[in-house]
């Protein structure tokens, strides 16, 4: 199947893809009862491809919707959407807009992308895109059974680690989760032509058609760089695709294996500085700016609010971290974690808030280290004012002295007025100096009095 107005031939559903015909000689698409889409041979009566149903009608009936959906159907159940079978939930590589790429709960199906094992063989390649339903769900590119990237959660605007994804005048797109189903979906908006791919080295992308160059142009990808490689900093590790090496621990964490870790193997992750204590108290701290941990194993609540969230989170040991479910319309919702966090990144724009498990002890050390932090800009400011007042001085001695000399017609009057002016000066200097020199001391001495508090940590 593939558009018929578009000059570049561009495929987008193939039946066959496992069993491809060199001699099209004699192959028909045909429906058969008791209500079956088959592509046959009939030099031999052989069948290449069948679609599938789990009821039986006399009067089977396909029809190629305007969607792009071929549907086999009862010709007498006028019935919308009561298909026997449909070419949407059968898809190769590319999503087209209605189509759903996830799951229904109720029929146990599943919806997800195969791409091409090359641009010349439509056979399944190594790669598939799903929308993994465990924990809070999210998109998932693997190969074979191993998973190469996950999008994050979704967050009512777009998934936490795509923040590149975001409303456009091209396309809607969204996420839906309930008892009954679970998927990500899309439509376009006005006359655009536009899809959703996963190539055959495991890119999911957005093309649109652009009519005055007669092409189609890449919108959007995913994965975009090495940050986007699954838990490729490993637990508590946060990627940054700015520095170099791109992996380092969050704050207060550290290397588990250090060694390992100066040799680019960050697989290991980071551990807390400070152990947990969850029966004398934990406390959590705020990270900003981050794609959001894989939800793999998570809970979620769609009414909660953050508060409410992080009691919750506090009083079971297991849980590590929280979170707003939904950013838009001013945020709601709960999103928790259990088990070590992975997948993490820092973004430089559209990053989430989340709050982390922490012992006490580093609350505590939060703080003290922002009063020191407080004190210090105090006295530095302290000493600014000390050396500015100190060059307001000698640059108005050093006027005063310029006037002096060339008043000498005036000596006598002169020398009286500089004695009363230098007075004047030398008065106001000392009473300056000495409120600074106040100011500096009690910042000093609290300086110090914090800084024998922290050494108590």
């Amino acid at each position: 199947m593939w558009y018929k107005k578009i000059k570049v031939k561009t495929v987008v559903w193939v039946a066959n893809r496992e069993i491809p015909v060199s001699n099209t000689s004699g192959i028909v698409l045909k429906v058969i009862e008791p209500g079956l889409l088959v592509l046959l041979n009939e030099s031999n009566g052989g069948i290449i491809w069948s679609s599938y149903t789990s009821r039986h009608v006399k009067t089977p009936v396909a029809i190629l919707l305007d969607s792009g959906n071929l549907v086999l159907k009862d010709a007498n159940d006028d019935g919308q959407g009561n298909f026997l079978w449909e070419s949407f939930n059968n898809p190769t590589d590319t999503l087209l807009p209605g189509m759903k790429l996830g799951w229904n709960f109720i029929t146990g199906m599943e919806v997800y992308l195969s791409p091409w094992n090359n641009n010349d063989d439509p056979s399944s390649g190594d790669f598939t895109n799903h929308l993994d339903p465990s924990g809070y769900p999210q998109l998932v590119m693997k190969r074979g059974p191993d998973v190469v990237f996950k999008t994050g959660p979704w967050n009512g605007l777009r998934y936490s680690g795509m923040p590149n994804l975001r409303k456009n005048s091209i396309f809607k797109f969204g996420v839906v989760i309930n008892k009954n189903e679970a998927y990500y979906a899309y439509e376009l908006l006005g006359s655009i032509i536009s899809r959703y791919a996963v190539s055959p080295s495991g890119v999911a992308e957005r093309w649109i058609w652009i009519s005055r160059t007669q092409s189609w142009v890449v919108y959007i990808t995913a994965p975009t760089d090495n940050c986007d490689i699954y838990k490729v900093c490993g637990a508590y590790g946060s990627c940054n695709i700015g520095n170099s090496p791109v992996c380092g621990c969050l704050d207060r964490f550290l290397p588990k294996d250090p060694e390992g870790w100066d040799r680019a193997d960050w697989s290991a992750g980071c551990d807390r500085r400070t152990s947990l204590n969850c029966q004398n108290g934990d406390v959590f701290l705020k990270y900003s700016g981050i794609k959001l941990p894989d939800t793999q194993y998570s809970w979620f609540n769609k009414s909660m609010t953050l508060d409410e969230c992080k009691v919750v989170c506090l009083k079971n040991c297991s849980c590590m971290a929280y979170s707003q479910l939904d950013i838009s319309k001013g945020g709601s919702g709960c999103l928790l974690w259990f088990k070590d966090l992975i997948d993490i990144r820092q973004l430089s724009e559209a990053g989430q808030d989340i709050y982390i498990r922490m012992a006490s002890s580093e609350l505590e050390l939060k703080g003290r280290n922002k009063k020191v932090l407080e004190l210090s800009l105090s006295l530095s400011i302290g000493m600014i004012l000390l050396g500015l007042s100190l060059m307001l001085y000698l640059r108005r001695r050093k006027k005063r002295n310029h006037r002096l000399r060339s008043c000498s017609k005036q000596k006598l009057q002169f020398s009286t007025l500089v004695n009363g002016s230098n007075q004047v000066i030398h008065t106001e200097l000392i009473e300056i100096l000495l409120l600074l020199f106040y100011q500096v001391k009690s910042n000093s001495s609290l300086l110090f009095q914090a800084g024998k508090d922290t050494t108590k940590i």
